[in-house]
């Protein structure tokens, strides 16, 4: 069987493809026939060791996947070969709140992740697949995905509200689907023309390049009149969160989810004096992407797949990934 793997040390020139033991599912255990796989920021990290510094290794990469059931160890009731499923970012996090107990492990990270042909998961780790989608599609889900829906749903996102979002990577373009589905306006911001265009043609109200306009926060209080958005997606971490609160309205909501852009401390004090929520946002749970699944299915929401490369190719994906050219997700197909 053939994985992505971290071998003996950081550094994509230590990423490679190679052979691993065939899983088995033992009880309360799936094994999945994975048929897609999608990277996400956090896979580049991970590699180049900026994540998890004490990472042991070697580790397979990889928390989003896709495929077909082709065994269940006993015990297993929920699940039978032939289901087509995609696994959960977090296999603890069944429903609730966020808690220490639920937050580990995570696949690719603490456990061995799921970038490989065949994997054994914990039963209660996984979802259905929405009929509509095929396994590249599905394969986006599991942690971009339900990051923006779980970011948009904290803060009551709905008709009447603005949303605004940072770039065109999978949490954002994900959010501006969302966005839509959940009757809201979304604006925009990126550094290239075309990938503002390409988002307009998805739904987004208005955008702005923020290499030509830097100043995008304050395009955002005039696309409010004055009073900035409800809420602000942000991905960009320490290096674009001062502009996300002064585009966000008194009393709005910033959901905090990347650290894209870097950068040095923040004064935090526009979030007190304009009693602004900013709330940091850790994937979601199984309840979570079940409830994202039902909207996905009801208007047939069809994730934006950028490039596909084949699995034999995969450390090609994440260099790709790694140079910013992607709008919405990059898959590996196996």
């Amino acid at each position: 069987m053939k994985a992505l793997v971290i071998q003996t040390a950081f550094g994509l020139e230590n990423l490679a493809v190679v052979d691993r033991p065939e899983p088995t599912p033992a009880p309360g255990r799936v094994l999945v026939d994975v048929r897609a796989a999608s990277l996400n920021f956090r896979d580049l990290l991970i590699a180049k060791g900026q994540y998890n510094p004490k990472l042991a290794l070697p580790r397979v990469l990889g928390s989003d996947a896709a495929g077909e059931v082709i065994a269940v160890g006993a015990g297993v009731t929920r699940w039978k070969p032939g289901d087509r499923v995609m696994n959960t970012f977090m296999p603890n996090w069944a429903d609730g709140p966020i808690s220490d107990a639920v937050t580990k492990p995570t696949y690719g990270n603490d456990i061995d992740g799921v970038f490989a042909e065949r994997v054994a998961v914990d039963a209660g780790g996984l979802v259905e697949v929405a009929p509509h989608l095929t396994f590249e599609e599905a394969a986006t889900l599991p942690c971009a995905a339900v990051t923006a829906w779980n970011a948009l749903t904290a803060a009551n996102t709905g008709p009447g509200t603005t949303v605004l979002l940072q770039g065109t990577g999978g949490v954002s373009i994900f959010a501006l689907q969302f966005a839509n589905a959940l009757g809201a306006r979304a604006l925009i911001t990126s550094g290239h023309d075309d990938k503002l265009a390409r988002a307009r043609s998805l739904g987004a109200d208005a955008g702005t390049n923020y290499k030509t306009s830097p100043d995008w926060d304050k395009w955002a209080r005039q696309q409010t009149g004055g009073t900035g958005a409800d809420v602000v997606v942000e991905v960009g971490g320490a290096g674009t969160l001062d502009r996300s609160l002064k585009a966000v309205r008194t009393g709005g909501h910033v959901a905090l989810i990347g650290v894209l852009a870097g950068g040095n401390a923040f004064n935090p004090l526009p979030v007190l004096m304009r009693a602004v929520r900013l709330q940091g946002v850790f994937v979601g749970s199984r309840a979570m992407f079940e409830a994202m699944n039902g909207v996905i299915a009801e208007k047939q929401i069809r994730p934006v797949v950028d490039r596909v490369f084949p699995f034999a190719d995969a450390v090609a994906a994440v260099k790709y990934m790694e140079s910013g050219s992607h709008f919405g997700k990059v898959v590996m197909k196996m």
